[in-house]
């Protein structure tokens, strides 16, 4: 194997470690290109051949895949405590009216201002269930 074919395999080997070391799904798609112009190498291709190959693979798994890949992984989400709210019960401790902007629930111990999610008023001592979090509201709906 000459200087071309150990070259490909220092880019794949060097796109994986960057890629390992970031997480942020950058260089694993240079790294397939890499692969895939190797094989090209191996097949005794031309290097203009090669390049062209490694180009067109990398861009093309890079708009194909990424978002899937993004979107599955969830990339560049951070996630918060405030997240593990969503989904749990909560008691009304004054009327939420959103005509009025007034409302707040204690969750977990806590005060949190509240908003309904159908508009509804609720009144006071309800039970309701967290749907999201705008902000520092709660958006809930009935139990």
């Amino acid at each position: 194997m000459d200087f071309i074919g150990w070259a490909w395999l220092v880019v794949i080997a060097a796109c994986v470690i960057i890629e390992a070391s970031t997480l942020g799904l950058t260089t694993i798609w240079f790294a397939i290109g890499a692969l895939v112009a190797w094989f090209v190498y191996l097949m005794n291709f031309d290097l203009h051949v090669q390049i062209v190959v490694f180009l067109i693979v990398s861009i093309a798994s890079l708009i194909l895949t990424r978002p899937i890949a993004v979107k599955k992984l969830q990339v560049g989400k951070a996630r918060t405590n405030i997240d593990s709210l969503i989904g749990e019960t909560a008691k009304v401790e004054s009327t939420i009216s959103n005509i009025n902007g007034e409302g707040h629930v204690k969750l977990k111990g806590q005060i949190w201002s509240a908003r309904s999610m159908d508009d509804d008023i609720i009144e006071k001592d309800e039970l309701v269930v967290v749907k999201e979090i705008v902000g520092t509201k709660v958006i809930v709906k009935r139990k």
